[in-house]
């Protein structure tokens, strides 16, 4: 269960037919914190974006098009082994793969993509693409093949699959991938979607959502509390997961709204 705090208002009108939810990947950058556990990668959104305005999120976003080009350099698991953890098409895995590469390359100018032996440490050299990238004029295939790179899927772990429920306007079905910071390269704050970007420990951010201090959705809520039982970012990746569709509910409790999962 999750606090009714943490979760946005239900919609006065539900859509009187469920809205059909778009595909989307979003993930989860982790890095070994001093001491002991690890931080997670964490954006407030602008409180002008129509969808989660003012939540703490994890980078992502909606699955493009192009994200299904199969001309993509790929190094790590195929596509056919990420349909099978997710459940769907060898088409739609592959493009949220890429997905997932592409929204936190533009997100936060961390980009999981290298040569077959080596993985990309300065990124700043990227950063017309990077624009392009966000803009649309680029594709993610496009963009790796004139920059002799190949997407990186081994540095991803497939992690969870939540779905937005019913009674909302905007729905996603959005699949959850965890990585490591890859080393040499930062995580910023340059998208017009956050307010703020920061790492901090899954515990504090759980705290700051309880004192009011933070809002979070209840998927977002639910992966901290998981990753944050791991004391590196070793065992997070050698975490093995079955991962299974969640749609959670808001069922309203007088005054209150309570998240069944």
């Amino acid at each position: 269960m999750v606090p009714a705090s943490v979760v946005p208002p239900q919609p006065p009108d539900p859509p009187s037919k469920p809205v059909p939810a778009k595909d989307s990947a979003t993930v989860a950058l982790v890095r070994d914190a001093d001491g002991s556990g690890v931080e997670v990668f964490l954006q407030r959104r602008v409180r002008t974006m129509a969808f989660a305005s003012g939540m703490t999120v994890f980078p992502g976003g909606g699955v493009d098009a192009r994200d299904a080009d199969a001309s993509v350099g790929w190094v790590g698991p195929p596509a056919t082994l990420w349909a099978r953890w997710f459940s769907c098409s060898e088409p739609l895995a592959r493009a949220l793969v890429c997905a997932v590469v592409r929204e936190a390359f533009e997100e936060s100018g961390v980009l999981l993509a290298g040569t077959a032996s080596t993985v990309v440490s300065d990124t700043s050299v990227f950063a017309d693409a990077r624009r392009a990238l966000i803009s649309g004029e680029l594709s993610l295939a496009k963009f790796l093949s004139d920059a002799g790179l190949m997407l990186r899927a081994d540095l991803l772990r497939p992690w969870a699959n939540w779905v937005t429920p019913e009674d909302e306007p905007r729905r996603y079905d959005a699949r959850f991938f965890v990585a490591a910071l890859p080393e040499g390269q930062t995580a910023d704050g340059a998208t017009t979607e956050a307010e703020s970007t920061y790492w901090q420990r899954p515990a504090d951010a759980i705290a700051d959502a309880e004192a009011g201090r933070a809002a979070l959705m209840p998927p977002t809520w639910h992966t901290l509390t998981e990753i944050g039982r791991f004391a590196s970012v070793k065992d997070v990746l050698a975490c093995e997961r079955t991962i299974r569709r969640i749609m959670p509910r808001l069922v309203w409790n007088g005054d209150r709204v309570v998240v069944e999962l």
